[in-house]
């Protein structure tokens, strides 16, 4: 009999990444006899041996994990010792309460399923379903846990004999990988008609590269969803796409073969190129080559383009077979959710695709393709789901109940809170249309079954007529707590980065309700958890029209111009009003003047919209953000000169007030200065405002930690010119921007959910 025993239960992303089997290997190395097995919170061990092994034991479990491997907790005691000759991989014990999901999320190709696929001597040669503990689906065909092959979808493939051998021997990589499988045994690839009927082709992956070659347009089954695919060199395909997705202009992701190929396209940092090649595959918004292959028609008017790698066997085989790099859009219609099962693909995207790749194994939860970008030298994630879901988020402060965040109506993700830990669901969308609030309410479902615990608060938006505050209202649960829509951005900022608070929050973006029932969005919050409060805001701009001003941004441009010259602006000089309609003008401004239909909205956002229009002279965003994003894009960053602004201190909030920034920037504009550098001292100013804010702000209030959240903080020119005006030098607050968590509308359910934890344990609701 050993002289010592442990108990030891371990929590985090610990199921599914090869963690039994490398812990059967620790427990061998240090002597010991015992037993590990995966249970609904995580993975226990029971290990018996000599103290000092047992200690050693220990300390490689806590330093040294599996690379895919997340540990978020070690708990550790004695319990008596056994009898045990060996240590060994016993069955999953399915819990039924308490329990908290540890599935990984969805891991790229590994380098060893790769030379598998590629090597005409193997048994898995060009299989397109070619995964191991290191690689492959997870998240995506999980349907309940412990995560075992008969919760998921590969549940209905029985393992041929050598398969069986694989995911039994323990000294095998693909010990236990639950989604293992072979040409023999596994999920098969078919090519289909857009009316659904299978085609006889010997290799239809091969078939659809050379449909891709001559201009087709394809749609593939890949982990959380279909794909269109389309050659990204061909300006004909890609029009096409378009107007059969009804796509205007929107750009349009790339997938190309490796890093090399990405280079061709566009120019990448050795940080871009680390978040490319990361096992997560976002794509990745980089600066696209002039002189590179890629058609305009992917991302017209635009400086950048999306950019991901293979992350699954079938694309690396389909980009092997083309050589070219190609569009890797959502299988949807426009503002719909991304299609999943056969059936109802070949339904929606029948009259867009021309061929169909399909494949017959199922897809449990939706997970569209994440989005990153490297700002002030380090990646963000812009769009949090495939590659990053369900990988928790560890809670600096326990929640006192389980909480269920609804989130925004735009970008929309939810979020579930229970004990010292959250998780972000899936990026679903913009809760516009039927299809997707059905597929938000499944999201919301299938997190629920996977966490396994019932919220008893939840969390919405304060603005009544969301769908996303509708259906949080609906919910049986008695307590029910509406955060304001900045305080959420707030506390998501800091519960990502483990802050307890008091903060200096900015949150600057389009619009969002504020306690006063006004539009907000150009805000800065000294917050907590539990509260906050108001200390400066933006002067605001009345939209006229309402919604129709965020598309047709001349109205914005128009009632920025006449509040800074008092109706007297120079519209004859500037090239936006040149053909502008007279009568439209006219009618835009008396519905001003009237207060007609023209609520004032303070969104750092819609100011980034009103001087783009102006210095770009475009009337109209053909998508949400469109003029703002392509008037930070023009900015020169060599240019550090800066428009005045004024900051009124008086009132209450402070109110920053761009009129003299207008004035001057319509100066430049008519002189014959550059959108480069009217853009840059825009810029330049916004950062300017935010360092005499928060500067005054600090002084009267004492050193906090300052927080930039909001949508308009995926901005890298503006959040970098703000971190260094206010991290530079000794004296500088600390400066925390968002990471692992999307500053935007994605990430803001996170905040919704601690704020509503903080409010109802204070007996708020």
């Amino acid at each position: 009999m050993f002289p010592a025993g442990r108990h030891i239960e371990i929590r985090g992303t610990v199921q599914g990444v090869g963690f039994r089997p490398w812990v059967y290997r620790l427990a061998r190395e240090e002597g010991l006899g015992g037993r590990v097995r995966n249970d609904a919170h995580g993975v226990e061990i029971d290990a018996f041996g000599p103290t000092a092994a047992l200690d050693a034991f220990l300390a490689r479990l806590r330093n040294a994990p599996p690379p895919a491997a997340a540990i978020r907790e070690i708990r550790c005691r004695p319990i008596p010792a056994e009898g045990v000759t060996d240590f060994v991989i016993v069955p999953s014990v399915q819990g039924d309460c308490d329990r908290q999901v540890s599935i990984p999320p969805d891991l790229a190709t590994c380098p060893d399923c790769l030379q598998e696929i590629a090597d005409p001597a193997d048994r898995r040669y060009r299989y397109p379903f070619t995964n191991c503990t290191s690689c492959g689906p997870r998240f995506t065909i999980a349907q309940d846990i412990p995560y075992d092959r008969a919760a998921t979808t590969m549940a209905a493939f029985s393992m041929c004999p050598e398969c069986r051998s694989e995911y039994e021997r323990v000294e095998d990589r693909r010990f236990h990988a639950q989604p293992n499988a072979c040409p023999v045994c596994g999920p098969r690839l078919w090519a289909a008609s857009p009316e659904g009927k299978r085609l006889d082709v010997a290799d239809p992956l091969l078939s659809a590269a050379r449909a891709l070659e001559a201009g087709f347009i394809v749609a593939l089954k890949g982990l959380g969803g279909f794909h269109l695919a389309c050659d990204a060199t061909s300006g004909e395909a890609v029009e096409r796409l378009r107007q059969r997705k009804r796509r205007d202009a929107k750009p349009f992701a790339v997938m190309v073969r490796d890093v090399e190929a990405a280079l061709r396209i566009a120019m990448a940092s050795p940080k871009e190129r680390e978040l490319l090649a990361s096992v997560e595959r976002p794509i990745v918004l980089l600066p696209r080559r002039r002189e590179g292959v890629l058609c305009p028609e992917v991302a017209p008017d635009n400086p950048l383009v999306g950019v991901m790698l293979p992350y699954t066997p079938l694309h690396h085989l389909l980009l092997a077979g083309t050589d070219r790099p190609l569009v890797m859009t959502s299988g949807n219609l426009s503002e719909e959710p991304i299609a999943r099962d056969n059936g109802e693909a070949l339904e929606r995207l029948g009259g867009i695709a021309d061929l169909f790749l399909l494949h017959d194994r199922e897809i449990a939860s939706r997970c569209d393709d994440s989005v990153a970008r490297v700002i002030a030298g380090a990646p963000t994630v812009l769009r949090r789901s495939r590659g990053y879901v369900p990988r928790p988020i560890a809670l600096v402060r326990p929640v006192a109940r389980p909480v269920l965040a609804c989130g925004a109506h735009l970008k929309n993700t939810v979020c579930l809170a229970a004990g010292d830990a959250a998780w972000l669901g899936p990026h679903v969308g913009d809760l516009e249309t039927v299809e997707t609030f059905a597929s938000y309410k499944e999201s919301i479902q299938a997190l629920e079954k996977l966490v396994g615990v019932r919220p008893e608060v939840v969390a919405h938006d304060l603005h009544p007529e969301y769908l996303s505050t509708v259906y949080a209202l609906t919910r049986p649960e008695a307590v029910k707590v509406g955060v304001q829509h900045h305080h959420a951005h707030v506390a998501s900022a800091m519960a990502e980065h483990g802050l307890s608070g008091p903060v200096l929050g900015v949150a600057f973006d389009g619009t969002g309700l504020g306690t006063d029932g006004t539009a907000w969005g150009g805000e800065f919050l000294l917050a907590g958890f539990g509260g906050f409060e108001r200390i400066a805001t933006f002067r605001p701009i009345p939209l006229a029209g309402g919604d129709l001003a965020v598309r047709e941004v001349w109205r914005l441009a128009l009632a920025v111009l006449d509040d800074a010259f008092a109706g007297d602006a120079p519209l004859a000089s500037l090239p936006l009003f040149a053909d502008r309609d007279v009568r439209s003008v006219a009618v835009v401004r008396r519905m001003i003047e009237a207060g007609l239909n023209s609520p004032r909205a303070r969104g750092v956002g819609r100011w980034f919209d009103a001087l783009g229009a102006l210095g770009l002279g475009r009337a109209v965003s053909r998508y949400e953000g469109e003029v703002a994003t392509i008037w930070n894009l023009a900015a020169d960053p060599g240019e550090r000169r800066s428009y005045p602004f004024e900051l009124d201190t008086a009132s209450t909030p402070w109110e920053v007030d761009p009129r003299p920034l207008v004035r001057a920037a319509v100066a430049d504009l008519v002189a014959g200065r550059s959108p480069a550098t009217i853009s840059a001292k825009f810029h330049n100013a916004l950062s300017a405002a935010v360092e005499e804010v928060v500067r005054t702000a600090l002084k009267a209030r004492g050193d906090l930690p300052v927080v930039l959240t909001g949508g308009c903080f995926q901005n890298a020119l503006l959040a970098e010119r703000i971190v260094e005006r206010l991290a530079g030098g000794p004296r500088g607050p600390q400066v925390f921007l968002h990471r692992e968590v999307p500053p935007g509308d994605g990430g803001l359910s996170l905040g919704q959910a601690l704020v509503a934890d903080a409010v109802a344990n204070q007996g708020g609701a």
